[in-house]
């Protein structure tokens, strides 16, 4: 299992909460880190880029917005947010 770190500041931890709500794709720890299955987002960033025609107002890479284009490194299966 292969897991990218990426240290977020508490509020963008509040905004990734907020805008991804599928357990399947992203989790929280006891400890408070966020948990992402690189897997499971790249399948939703698909679904919200589809919806994305009927509703132009969504965001198609909602993680990338909080964090940073340049940040997600998709070789790896999980992104923790601590």
């Amino acid at each position: 299992m292969s897991i990218q770190e990426v240290s977020v500041a508490n509020n963008q931890k509040k905004r990734l909460l907020k805008v991804i709500k599928d357990p399947a794709v992203l989790f929280s720890e006891d400890n408070g880190d966020l948990v992402v299955n690189a897997a499971a987002y790249e399948a939703l960033k698909k679904e919200l880029a589809v919806a994305k025609v009927a509703k132009p107002h969504l965001n198609a890479k909602p993680i990338e917005e909080i964090v940073g284009d340049d940040v997600l490194d998709f070789s790896h299966e999980y992104f923790v947010f601590s």
